[in-house]
């Protein structure tokens, strides 16, 4: 096969593996099919579950459900499998959300959530994550990642030992630094958006999440600089956010609103 032909059989594919990020419109790459990403979520949960203590309390598994489920018919995937899990970790101010619906919420987080709506708000959030695909995006940036370090690797084999290692060194920091961080970056700001219109679909007042997000800046240690960091600075983080509750208020009837009760403290 021709070069060319093979760069015409690459860019079809690419082109026959372009999404699109519910709300906000975004055009994204994803090369793993949604199968296969909905597999590898339930096998990562499976995995975090079983080497977890998890809380059995029914009332505390209540109020997370509740909220949870909330979020999930709002979703718009009612093809998911939601669950949720609470995971008795003090120390784990965290929630994550899984590809086909499998929830875990760390009882470290309800010192800084507080209620719930501080809850929806990170729950928004991380299944924002799941629904827009981001990790099966991230998977997809990788492969295009290593498909181009393998073509300059080839490009190189001319050269002597030393130039090949100094070239591959600062391609591979070039595509850390100059891609994969602000990409993750970006999917963190689109999860924020994302999660706040869902929160406000599902009864919490979007303005809920300034607070939360104020909380986990006074509550974390020192952090990385923002363009060595997967996630955006919280300056960055409450300041684009404010920015973005008008939009979501729209989707937020107070006539409607979900009750807020305050989370147990571990």
């Amino acid at each position: 096969m021709t070069r060319i032909r093979r760069l015409f059989l690459f860019l079809t594919i690419l082109s026959a593996a372009c999404a699109t990020v519910p709300y906000t419109q975004r055009s994204q790459l994803v090369l793993i099919s949604e199968g296969e990403e909905m597999a590898l979520g339930a096998d990562a949960y499976q995995e975090v579950v079983s080497k977890a203590r998890v809380v059995r309390d029914p009332a505390v598994i209540q109020l997370v459900t509740d909220v949870g489920q909330r979020i999930a018919l709002v979703s718009g995937r009612a093809d998911y499998q939601w669950e949720f899990t609470v995971i008795d970790d003090p120390k784990q101010a965290n929630a994550f959300a899984l590809p086909g619906g499998k929830v875990a919420v760390y009882t470290g987080l309800f010192p800084i959530a507080q209620d719930t709506a501080g809850l929806a708000a990170v729950l928004g959030h991380e299944v924002s994550h799941a629904i827009a695909r981001h990790g099966a995006e991230r998977m997809s940036q990788g492969l295009v990642a290593q498909l181009a370090g393998t073509g300059l690797a080839v490009g190189l084999g001319s050269y002597s030992p030393a130039t090949q290692i100094a070239v591959m060194q600062a391609f591979g920091l070039g595509v850390q630094v100059g891609a994969m961080l602000p990409f993750g970056r970006s999917q963190e700001s689109e999860a924020d958006r994302i999660g706040l219109i869902l929160m406000a679909k599902a009864g919490y007042d979007p303005a809920a999440s300034l607070g939360l997000w104020r909380r986990f800046e006074q509550a974390g240690s020192s952090a990385p600089p923002e363009f060595l960091s997967t996630h955006p600075s919280y300056g960055t983080r409450v300041q684009q956010i404010e920015g973005w509750i008008p939009e979501a208020r729209g989707s937020f009837n107070p006539a409607k609103a979900a009750p807020v009760v305050k989370l147990p403290q571990p």
